[in-house]
């Protein structure tokens, strides 16, 4: 597996995957464009054998990161992708001086709250009505 920026011509293979991964909510085209074209935004996806099979992008602005997107392909999962994906973010993020990562999870996304708490995260706080079902988000935080 190999780590890399996003290009623009992996946009239409992000967007396909995020539709899977997040079939109620997922970010569409131009959003992830605008992930990758955002100063304040660092964007990471993961290969295997040239095929896209994972992607995450953090905001970082002064000393707090926000984990703004992660996901995993299905027939990847279990492989470390999203660890080693989580590895690169926090690097990226402490090179970029932030102090604390930050992100919203779906109160009922059991796996990704497990993967979040192995790195250290602690929920401090739920965001009601956060995602366009109606869905609560737990709030987590990890001093970097």
């Amino acid at each position: 597996m190999q780590l890399r920026a996003w290009e623009e011509k992996d946009i239409p293979v992000i967007a396909e995957m995020e539709k899977r991964c997040f079939p109620k909510d997922p970010w569409t085209e131009r959003m992830l464009f605008d992930a990758l074209n955002t100063s304040y935004m660092w964007n990471v996806l993961a290969e295997e054998g040239g095929q896209v099979c994972g992607y995450a992008c953090i905001g970082c602005l002064f000393e707090t990161a926000d984990l703004m997107n992660i996901a995993v392909d299905f027939p990847f999962r279990g492989r470390g992708v999203a660890s080693a994906l989580m590895d690169a973010l926090h690097a990226k993020a402490k090179e970029l001086g932030a102090e604390r990562m930050m992100l919203e999870v779906h109160v009922a996304n059991a796996p990704a709250i497990a993967l979040y708490q192995k790195y250290g995260y602690e929920k401090i706080a739920v965001r009601k009505n956060y995602y366009g079902d109606g869905e609560d988000a737990d709030i987590m935080q990890k001093i970097l």
